[in-house]
């Protein structure tokens, strides 16, 4: 990752906060490494050099810095906006697949040879896979020794420690103190900060973002959509079941205020089966709600279209809303094809009575508040799934053959997936139009560059919005108007969305946002 010293130095000058987590400043005379909106002395020229991660700032032997606390900060939004290696990578082991399955697992999602992956991996962020892992366990650590009363061996098998005396010496090495003086300086912080109250059973996290943050516009969206009985949703929380590589789990998060009233991080809290699965959640809650994007630069770039700078101005730091199951979004995408997002939503909830597990005993604390059953799994639905969709036998045929190939690994859907690569796959499936591989692009990968002109409820808002999208034939000029959004797009797409839902009077009316035809089946 090229880094420009002037744009990076001008940035640690000015200690402007919406570079952090973009890149990270290493002092060579102190041998500490910062985050750039450090409050300490702005180091000299000739003293500073600036590394595109925290696991190549560790590997030239700088401590992270105990005042600015440079790995507290939103992740890069590199890794969403970039579509190549690195980003998909990254957005891997951040989920914990090394730590479950290892280098050689990783390499295989990625379709790279080990050997290729760490020399592609080295010359992009400065640091190799076991590195990247070794900084992102280290942060988790350092965030639930922090945030949580987790004993200090939990804490190192929930972070992805393979033993506790792993853990204390990566502490020491990347912070140069115990973790027992790290619970102690947080503890003295946290009477004035803040932090989540406990709850019986469960884990309090504090999420960072990068302010502003438009929570009942994700949150709505999340409440349209929200499956009886696997999701409890309104404008101000989410709370769902999921299956996670150790165990089902129950996780919630709500938007968080700061001391100026605006919403500057997520409270969230999980309860998990397995503690090792805690770092898997964490990554895929921030996925969920978006938090690593950069709504300044997205704000600014879309603000510039006198159509939607009202729009921009009225729901500043809008987010993309990404999911925690791929495979279940894959499925959820293709029930609402050619119906309403209310009848999307019933298809979703008859599919998960029926086939659906029931959430097991003990692993859902927050199950009394109408979390009670797991989505169905691909292998059950293409199994019984025909025995209960309704609908058009064509998208219930589309619905089981899908379900069967991510069951059996033909089709793989996660987070490190080329987006050109299952978008053509996706499309090549009977039944699976542009709009639906646009729109799971869209959530399981977080393009930042989907725009669903097809869609009805986003031409309806783009109507409202004075621009072209009043029936098919506009879709092209709405196309060609959308181009000066890039890379941009999917954002763009949420605000006439949103314009789409303002000029509705009832949310449960709202047109389906699929509407294309499933395509024959051949033979």
């Amino acid at each position: 990752m090229l880094l420009d010293f002037e744009r990076c130095y001008a940035a640690v000058a000015s200690r402007d906060s919406r570079f952090d987590g973009q890149f990270i400043t290493a002092v060579r005379t102190t041998g500490i490494y910062c985050r750039p909106s450090c409050p300490a002395t702005t180091p000299k020229r000739v003293n500073v050099e600036f590394l595109p991660t925290a696991a190549a700032a560790q590997l030239r032997g700088y401590r992270a810095c105990r005042r600015c606390r440079p790995d507290a900060v939103p992740g890069s939004p590199d890794w969403n906006a970039r579509a190549d290696l690195a980003a998909r990578a990254m957005r891997l082991i951040t989920d914990g697949v090394i730590e479950r399955d290892g280098v050689p697992g990783l390499a295989d999602r990625l379709g790279y040879s080990t050997r290729q992956l760490g020399r592609a991996l080295t010359a992009e962020l400065g640091a190799g896979p076991v590195a990247l892992a070794r900084a992102h366990r280290a942060q988790s650590a350092r965030t639930l020794i922090e945030t949580t009363g987790l004993g200090m061996a939990e804490v190192a098998f929930a972070a992805g420690f393979s033993s506790v005396r792993q853990f204390n010496d990566t502490v020491r090495a990347v912070y140069a103190v115990s973790p027992s003086t790290l619970r102690t300086e947080a503890a003295r912080r946290g009477r004035r900060v803040g932090q989540p109250e406990p709850t019986a059973g469960s884990i309090s996290l504090r999420l960072p973002l990068r302010p502003p943050y438009h929570a009942s516009g994700l949150f709505g969206f999340l409440a349209t959509r929200a499956v009886p009985g696997v999701e409890v949703a309104d404008e101000h929380s989410y709370a769902r079941t999921l299956r996670l590589p150790h165990g089902p789990a129950v996780l919630a998060i709500a938007p968080g205020t700061g001391s100026n009233g605006t919403v500057d991080h997520l409270t969230a809290r999980l309860r998990l089966t397995d503690l090792r699965d805690l770092a898997a959640a964490v990554s895929r809650l921030r996925r969920l709600a978006d938090l690593d994007a950069d709504p300044t630069a997205v704000d600014a770039a879309l603000a510039t279209d006198p159509a939607l700078a009202a729009s921009v101005a009225a729901a500043p730091g809008m987010r993309l809303p990404g999911t925690v199951e791929p495979t279940e979004i894959v499925l959820r995408a293709l029930l609402g094809q050619q119906v309403t997002v209310a009848a999307a939503r019933t298809a979703a909830a008859r599919l998960t009575d029926a086939l659906g597990e029931p959430l097991p005993d003990g692993a859902g604390g927050l199950a009394a508040d109408g979390l009670s059953r797991l989505f169905p799994t691909p292998a059950a639905i293409a199994e019984h799934g025909a025995e209960v969709l309704r609908g058009p036998a064509r998208r219930t045929a589309t619905i089981v053959e899908v379900a069967a190939a991510m069951a059996e690994g033909a089709l793989r859907v996660h987070a490190g997936r080329d987006a050109d690569e299952l978008r053509a796959e996706l499309t090549a499936l009977p039944g699976v139009g542009p709009w639906t591989a646009g729109y799971i692009l869209m959530r399981v990968l977080g393009s930042t560059d989907e725009l669903l002109v097809s869609d009805v409820a986003l031409r309806k808002g783009a109507t409202t919005l004075g621009l072209p999208g009043t029936d098919r034939a506009d879709q092209d000029a709405l196309r060609r108007h959308g181009r000066r959004w890039r890379p941009w797009r999917s954002y763009a797409g949420m605000h006439l969305w949103r314009a789409s839902a303002l000029s509705t009077p009832r949310p449960a009316s709202q047109p389906s946002l699929n509407t294309e035809t499933p395509r024959r089946r051949t033979a």
